[in-house]
């Protein structure tokens, strides 16, 4: 209860203690009597600025609720009186982190009692992620300054801070050509959206769905699938561990690879790719995107905006992270063994790359592997590979390397 008391309330406090000491000691009355209202009025003031009811209500809005790291959003508190009492001569303090500029405080002379008033400040993160604003707090006293009492007025908000993206330019030789593992057969009854999809037979099928041309073919009976055309499709590795990146803050090596990840896969799905991102273990970390489908745009971004990176040190696969489909893996620092887990599943059929990033160029001391030794033992199992040279590479340098090397590569296939 004391814990109310400001320092004034306190020192008064003290002296009203002190002084009835000295009045029973000294025996004197009237000191004593003094001594009993210097003691009793922070007490009273402690207890009544405890009892009154506030009269000030606030919400926060942000907007935007999504931002680029570096871009601005605008948090408005929107105060307004309530009360009987008269709400003067406010503090507010609202809970902003650091990395979107620190603690904002306003000072409030009078709180209208009608219409309110609209507190505005402009924030911009620093860091990806996902930010919480608030909460939003005042103080309450009494007149004297004896007693103070915290209270909160709005809770936590929620700005989701994305990776940069980057606008790229042309797509790899072939993109979207992978395999496929659905269990389906794929024939061309044509050409664009008339492809015809079918499979086995099974007990119950409708019998109008046999596929008579696919059945003569294959000599046995074939129902139409209703779905649509597959085509094909892209998976995007991400490496995040920890142990295979350098620097710190945003100027991390992780940062780069997840700004670029971004980048690669809006840019597929804009050109009609279906678009699969998983992790360093495999794991997918957001729903397949592609398409015309901005909403599944920002489940991929607000996934990455809350990627932290994974304590795992080694790259373990259990199975082809590409899952049959071509793969674009962006890989941090990258060993022998490394290399050997990403290549043992892959089919050789499957196009495979490789942006290996140069994380020692993150470090200031330039401690990290070589990443030449990385790249060759990739090329040799018939990778694509582009390196990052070091934070200052553009993305859009290293996307426009890699579709120039899947192009001559095409180009030198066909010589043979």
């Amino acid at each position: 209860m004391l814990s109310g008391l400001t320092i004034r309330g306190r020192c008064l406090l003290a002296a009203g203690v002190a002084a009835g000491i000295c009045a029973l000691v000294l025996d004197e009355r009237d000191l004593l009597r003094v001594s009993a209202f210097v003691i009793a009025l922070p007490l009273l003031s402690l207890a009544l600025s405890g009892q009154v009811r506030f009269g000030v209500a606030a919400r926060r809005v942000v907007e935007p609720p999504r931002v680029e790291v570096g871009s601005r959003a605008d948090v408005q508190l929107h105060i307004s009186a309530n009360g009987r009492l008269p709400a003067d001569g406010l503090v507010l303090e609202d809970g902003t982190p650091h990395a979107l500029g620190g603690r904002p405080r306003f000072r409030l002379p009078i709180v209208p009692r009608h219409g309110g008033q609209v507190l505005a400040y402009p924030v911009i993160p620093a860091l990806r992620g996902i930010h919480h604003i608030g909460p939003l707090r005042t103080w309450i006293g009494d007149p004297f300054g004896l007693a103070q009492f915290e209270r909160e007025l709005a809770g936590r908000s929620r700005l989701v801070a994305t990776p940069q993206v980057v606008e790229l330019a042309g797509l790899p030789a072939g993109s979207g050509l992978g395999t496929g593992e659905d269990g389906t057969a794929r024939l061309r009854a044509g050409h664009g959206e008339d492809d015809a999809m079918v499979r086995q037979y099974r007990q119950g099928d409708d019998i109008r769905r046999v596929h008579w041309k696919s059945t003569a073919r294959r000599d046995e009976l074939m129902v139409r699938v209703e779905e649509r055309p597959w085509h094909g499709g892209v998976t995007v590795l991400l490496d995040r561990r920890s142990a295979a990146h350098r620097g710190s803050g945003a100027s991390n090596s992780v940062e780069w690879a997840i700004s670029a990840v971004a980048s690669i896969c809006l840019h597929l799905a804009q050109h009609g790719q279906q678009v699969r991102l998983v992790t360093e273990d495999g794991r997918p970390l957001t729903r397949n995107i592609g398409g015309d489908d901005g909403g599944r745009d920002e489940a991929l971004l607000d996934s990455l905006a809350a990627v932290r990176p994974s304590p795992q040190r080694d790259l373990e696969c259990s199975r082809d992270p590409g899952d049959g489909h071509e793969l674009i893996a962006v890989l941090g620092e990258t060993t022998a063994a490394a290399v050997a887990e990403l290549t043992k599943l892959r089919p050789q059929e499957t196009r495979s790359i490789a942006v290996l990033l140069a994380v020692r160029s993150w470090n200031s001391d330039g401690a990290g592997n070589d990443v030449d030794d990385a790249a060759r033992r990739l090329r040799a199992a018939g990778w694509t590979v582009v390196v990052a040279e070091g934070p200052r590479t553009p993305i859009t340098e290293v996307w426009r390397e890699l579709c120039g090397q899947t192009k001559a590569g095409d180009t030198a296939g066909m010589m043979q």
